[in-house]
């Protein structure tokens, strides 16, 4: 029984042998080889490269002292925009709760008041510059 294992797994393998050899025959196929063969030179200097780059990123990566400073670095930009949103946050909240506990009610009178406000100004230019560019941007496209 394996002397009939044996004697079909040997013409698959020169049938593969057969495929392979005939792919190698093809002119588009020995072109290519040809043209790999021309680019050696320059794919072996681009595997060193490659090589030399991978090892230093893993020394990198392993380097307790280099992993903490950049850690440090990142915290250290990223920290002031942390505090922003905090900050944001923060006015957010108490606006939402004082504006929950009010019961004033605003009217025609005070809505005109608020709009001299430099704060409201502001908001109502940014909205407003918003708007344009939002246009701008739908209009291109």
């Amino acid at each position: 029984m394996s002397e009939q294992t044996t004697q079909s797994v040997q013409p698959a393998v020169s049938q593969q042998q057969l495929d392979v050899l005939d792919q190698l025959l093809k002119p588009e196929v020995q072109e290519s080889l040809t043209q790999l063969v021309d680019q050696l030179p320059k794919l072996t200097e681009m595997v060193t490269t490659l090589t030399k780059a991978y090892d230093v990123a893993q020394t990198l990566a392993t380097d307790d002292v280099f992993r903490s400073d950049a850690v440090g670095a990142v915290t250290e930009m990223a920290q002031p925009v942390v505090n922003s949103a905090k900050s944001l946050a923060a006015t957010a909240i108490e606006a939402k709760d004082r504006a929950a506990e009010s019961n004033e009610t605003i009217g025609l009178f005070g809505i005109l008041k608020l709009l001299k406000d430099p704060q409201v100004q502001g908001v109502f230019r940014f909205a407003n510059a918003f708007l344009e560019v939002s246009k701008e941007n739908k209009a291109s496209k």
